[in-house]
């Protein structure tokens, strides 16, 4: 019988142990949650990653610039002259190859991100009496590069294309940029 108060001891000891290494475990977790947590998206961050646009005002021939994930998006509604002039290119031509038509979701909507791939200006060409270059599309001042109507590099020295963001269009007045969903998303 003298073992039965050595094992009273022993399992209180237990029992203590036991309790302060899950309260420390317990404790270290909630310490860490705010750097777990730090990881994930910002709620601005989530807010920007998809953008809708009521695109039913634009007139054939707009050109309008809008915003995403903190960059100009340069939405243009084309109109059959600025069709026929991309899809006429013979893109073997081009520095950066792509047809119009992997650039478009719908050829009279054309949908690019609006920063120079040279040195990240953004070029003109959205307002009306902008210059757009000899090729109708954008044309950027500070270094002289020259993009088409489907936002490809035509002259200049920017090594790529304008940038096709994803998109989709929601039904036929919506146009969404961004999002998990966006069918199109071309990075030359």
């Amino acid at each position: 019988m003298p073992d039965a108060p050595d094992q009273a001891p022993a399992s209180r000891r237990d029992f203590l142990a036991t309790a302060t290494f899950a309260t420390a475990g317990i404790g270290t977790l909630l310490a860490l949650w705010p750097f777990v947590d730090s990881i994930n998206p910002a709620a601005d961050v989530l807010a920007e990653s998809s953008t809708d646009i009521d695109i039913s005002p634009l007139a054939v021939g707009q050109r309008i610039t809008v915003a995403w994930r903190g960059r100009p998006v340069f939405v243009v509604r084309r109109t059959a002259a600025e069709i026929t002039a991309a899809q006429q290119v013979d893109i073997a031509t081009l520095r950066d190859p792509q047809s119009d038509g992997d650039r478009v979701l719908k050829p009279d909507w054309l949908i690019v991100v609006g920063i120079c791939t040279h040195l990240g200006c953004v070029p003109l060409g959205q307002k009306p009496g902008d210059p757009r270059g000899q090729y109708g599309g954008w044309f950027c001042p500070c270094h002289g590069s020259i993009y088409d109507g489907s936002g490809r590099i035509r002259g200049g020295p920017a090594p790529k294309n304008l940038v096709v963001p994803p998109y989709t269009f929601v039904d036929a007045h919506t146009l969404r940029i961004g999002g998990r969903d966006g069918p199109k998303a071309v990075e030359s």
